[in-house]
């Protein structure tokens, strides 16, 4: 590689092409170091390294000198110190424009370095693998950040490299430009960087945080890494991509796509929603969502048999919807869904014949998780307002028979009250207001997002209506996700033909709701939990 005259008396420099002569290795994810290092060794850059890097040039037959050598201080503290050196530290802060700068660099015997190599210890690999306390701590990288943050900085004249995905184009312009990097490079491989050490950190403050059961710390560090870059948004004129954060929580960030094309901003979200809601229930479930709110939801003794429930709640609104089932998808229920146009299918594993029955299916997308999430997992979730973040827990709440409070004259039957909690866990994932009625583990008809509960569960009853026929919903159950405010919208459920109630109750009128639901002859039992969702 070039070895053009220094740049140290230009002013500008730090907009020209610098030549690249000196590089420093540090790494612990050793993919393509060793074709990197031999490439960089055959353009005439020197190399020098630390520890387990160095060991590997060398092994490749690659001369390497150990930073020890450069700063005459050997590695100590198992290692914890080795690069938080003068020498080094100067040598990626020196500014290469500024004569004072290398006037202090040549007086302390301060050798520029031009390229930086460094990915972190495994600190999120080691905490996934469920590592104890100690280990988790023992991988906390100090002196790689150091470097980094160095290096990025002074970006002017150093490149950095974190990701050995961006060693073919560091490679591919020294080639083109005879040994130089160029400013535009080294700026986008500075931001780079930046965003890895800030994930780094964040990884490491959330799991601090979880180690002391604080989920809302005062200082809170969100960070993800990009899985892609969408078409669009929400809308064709908003820009989107998807990113990876946190736990490997068993959901469409984790899933295998199988077939069909990229996923959609608006499929992933659906996407999303349809997964949680179907692994809240144990027997086989299907739920079918089409913008982020369930149209049909169902559990039975078979996939094949809650889909077709599901399906019949609501087939209208379930053409170019989103299919979640919470076993392996299997050929019969297969071939049900093959003929309905779906978006997207997600499922924990897919049997062959199954595969083989979709694969027809050109533009629907096939995504197995190898697992489902646990709706009582503990976790945050969080959206942006303007000029915030509102973070809060998961929903994780959830009610079982013997937490129920009848409240009426008239007991819940078991037939109602296994009812009551399959409609309740279903309105846990319909957006506020939600009514849901359902009947035999299937729903029948769901209000979603109205600004009035009276408004809900009308819309739900002409679900039902539309879906079954006139009378449909006589003798289901109904749930709310929050308390009936007024009697009227309990009455009309009733009008519905609701037999049994579920709801969280709380409200000052919740006397006046009990005495019309003891009129009506309804049961109704209070679950103590509200379950709003926006």
């Amino acid at each position: 590689m070039s070895n053009a005259a220094d740049v140290s008396d230009n002013p500008d420099a730090d907009l020209d092409q610098i030549p690249l002569r000196r590089a420093l290795l540090s790494v612990s994810d050793k993919h393509g170091l060793i074709d990197l290092a031999r490439a960089l060794h055959d353009g005439g850059v020197e190399l020098i390294s630390t520890g387990g890097t160095a060991k590997a040039i060398a092994e490749a037959g690659l001369p390497v000198g150990e930073v020890a050598e450069t700063t005459g201080f050997p590695e100590i503290l198992d290692g914890r110190v080795k690069t938080l050196h003068p020498l080094v530290h100067g040598g990626l802060l020196g500014k290469r424009s500024d004569p004072t700068h290398t006037e202090q660099m040549a007086a302390h015997g301060i050798q520029p370095i031009d390229l930086l190599v460094v990915n972190l210890y495994p600190f999120r690999e080691t905490v996934a693998r469920g590592g104890d306390f100690q280990a988790c701590i023992e991988n906390i990288d100090i002196g790689g950040p150091a470097m980094i943050r160095a290096a990025a900085k002074n970006h002017g004249a150093v490149a950095v490299l974190t990701d050995p995905a961006d060693y073919p184009a560091l490679l591919a312009e020294l080639a083109a430009e005879g040994g130089r990097t160029g400013a535009a490079l080294r700026r986008r491989l500075a931001a780079a960087a930046f965003s890895h050490t800030a994930g780094y950190d964040a990884a490491v403050s959330g799991w601090f945080a979880q180690q002391l059961g604080d989920p809302l710390p005062k200082e809170i560090a969100l960070a993800g890494t990009r899985v892609e870059t969408l078409r669009y948004g929400e809308n064709p004129h908003q820009e989107a991509a998807f990113y990876r954060a946190g736990k490997a929580r068993p959901g469409v960030a984790t899933a295998e796509q199988l077939q069909g094309k990229q996923l959609s901003y608006n499929n992933i979200n659906d996407t999303d929603a349809a997964f949680e809601l179907v692994a809240e229930f144990e027997r086989p479930a299907v739920a079918i969502i089409k913008h982020a709110n369930p149209c049909g939801v169902a559990e039975g003794e078979s996939l094949s048999g809650a889909y077709a429930q599901a399906l019949a709640c609501d087939p209208v609104s379930a053409f170019g919807g989103i299919i979640a089932v919470n076993r392996s998808l299997d050929a019969a229920t297969a071939e049900k869904i093959a003929e309905l146009f779906a978006e997207v299918v997600i499922a924990p594993e897919v049997e062959g014949d199954a595969r083989d029955l979709l694969a027809s299916k050109k533009n629907l997308r096939l995504l197995i998780t190898g697992g489902l999430p646990d709706p009582a997992e503990a976790g945050t979730t969080a959206k942006t307002v303007s000029g915030g973040l509102l973070v809060q827990s998961r929903d994780s709440g959830r009610i079982a028979a013997d937490q129920l409070r009848a409240v009426t004259r008239r007991q819940p039957s078991e037939a109602e009250i296994a009812d009551l909690l399959f409609a309740f866990r279903v309105a846990k994932h319909v957006k506020s207001n939600a009514i849901v009625y359902a009947r035999s583990g299937a729903t029948l008809g769901i209000g979603a997002g109205q600004m009035s509960r009276v408004d809900s569960a009308r819309i739900a009853a002409i679900k039902a209506e539309q879906a079954f026929g006139a009378g449909a919903a006589k003798g289901c159950v109904v749930a709310s996700d929050a308390f009936f405010p007024f009697a009227d919208g309990l009455l009309a459920a009733v009008e519905a033909g609701a037999t049994a109630v579920i709801q969280p109750g709380g409200s000052v009128r919740d006397e006046e709701v009990i005495a019309a639901a003891d009129d009506a002859g309804l049961a109704m039992v209070f679950t103590g939990l509200r379950h709003f969702r926006h």
